[in-house]
């Protein structure tokens, strides 16, 4: 893995800290970073994305290899850690902060966000609308350190979550088996 060969893919799927295990333990991902992004506050804090006067979503950056792992791939693992019918925000995350966004680097990634989101209302899989937007990617701001690889640092309380957000039981429900 050069670093010319790398690109960037940017989700917003609810919470950050349930979103970057799922992407982080992928071949050909070189790291995940949790953040805010979307706003058009400055350098934003948790608690400044949270009061809802930001903008921002909570988000992940991921550095990829897309000859190890393709955006389109990425896309599919996306979906299938959110709820793509709820703009409401994610589970028990609810607002702006929580929206579910694709947000695309470039042109190719737009297409195949749409290509995917259109496939996957046309699959029937869901019986309300997949309404997750798909816009252009802005500056992206790290959260705190102490979101970073939450997974990793928090084990019980990430895994806690999962299944206390209702988040677990909607993926099992709609994407396992």
């Amino acid at each position: 893995m050069t670093k010319e060969s790398l690109e960037k893919a940017t989700f917003a799927g609810g919470c950050f800290w349930c979103m970057v295990k799922p992407f982080d333990t992928q071949p050909g991902i070189e790291k995940v970073v949790s953040g805010y992004t979307g706003g058009h506050t400055v350098n934003p804090t948790y608690k400044e994305v949270c009061s809802g006067t930001t903008g921002h979503t909570e988000a992940i950056e991921i550095t990829f290899d897309p000859a190890i792992f393709p955006y389109e791939k990425l896309v599919e693992v996306y979906w299938q850690q959110t709820d793509p019918t709820d703009a409401a925000g994610q589970f028990v995350d609810r607002g702006d902060s929580y929206r579910p966004v694709i947000f695309c680097h470039n042109d190719e990634q737009k297409e195949i966000a749409e290509k995917s989101k259109a496939a996957l209302d046309a699959s029937g899989r869901f019986k309300k609308p997949i309404v997750t937007e798909i816009a252009k990617a802005e500056t992206f701001y790290p959260a705190e350190e102490y979101h970073q690889d939450f997974y990793k640092k928090e084990k019980a309380h990430y895994e806690g979550y999962q299944v206390a957000s209702g988040r677990a039981a909607f993926i099992d429900a709609n994407w396992k088996g």
